[in-house]
């Protein structure tokens, strides 16, 4: 895969506490110079994303009940509609992992649904991607949430938020992979993914997009 067509899968992410503007502006000059998806960071610096990144092909993107995903439903759909209304092109929110731990499939399918139909509530198109911290689940844990994303509506499964024990893996990416043969739900593998070769790896085992805090580092190595 040529350099061009990788920058092309990567999602630019700088999350965090202690982040600040200039970070952010660097992230998005950095987007745009080597060609990346889009860039992500935390609700706050939307506007200053949609200000940066004007008259590029680069995406604006952030979080959704980060990181721990546990803030009820009725929380999550206000954050979205204030990003969406800020001017953000793709939401990646954080299921319920209590929720999910206590099998209430209803809850967690609602607290996706709700997000998704904000497309037509708000007549707005956007990306949603569901993070699973696929780290905290097991195999068939990790069945069942996809199962609820692709029936909720979501555009993609996310492995991982980058704040758990762990990031993504291969074997839950080629389980996700797996999963989702017969149907059009995506994969954002992300988490610990820190080099060209990780990168690549991930894609063949079937992730569509890469969210990577490293991207200028694992195009230039």
């Amino acid at each position: 895969m040529e350099n061009h067509e990788l920058s092309k899968m990567l999602d630019h992410t700088l999350l965090g506490q202690d982040i600040n503007k200039n970070q952010v502006i660097n992230k998005c000059n950095e987007a745009k110079e080597y060609g990346f998806y889009s860039v992500f960071t935390v609700p706050y610096y939307v506007k200053t994303m949609v200000d940066e990144l004007k008259g590029s092909n680069v995406k604006v993107g952030t979080v959704v009940g980060f990181p721990l995903g546990n803030t009820n439903t009725e929380s999550k759909v206000q954050e979205a509609i204030k990003a969406l209304k800020d001017g953000a092109e793709e939401l990646d929110m954080v299921i319920n992992i209590s929720a999910l731990k206590d099998h209430d499939r209803d809850y967690i399918f609602k607290d996706i649904n709700e997000i998704v139909k904000l497309k037509d509530k708000l007549d707005q198109d956007f990306i949603l991607k569901v993070i699973i911290e696929s780290c905290l689940l097991d195999p068939e844990e990790i069945e069942e949430v996809n199962k609820l994303v692709y029936e909720a509506g979501a555009d993609y499964i996310k492995t991982s938020t980058g704040f758990a024990e762990s990031g993504a893996s291969l074997e839950v990416v080629k389980l996700l992979a797996d999963l989702n043969t017969d149907n059009d739900l995506k994969i954002k593998a992300s988490g610990g993914i820190r080099t060209k070769e990780d990168a690549l790896a991930m894609i063949k085992a079937g992730a569509d997009r890469i969210g990577v805090s490293s991207g200028v580092q694992i195009i230039n190595s």
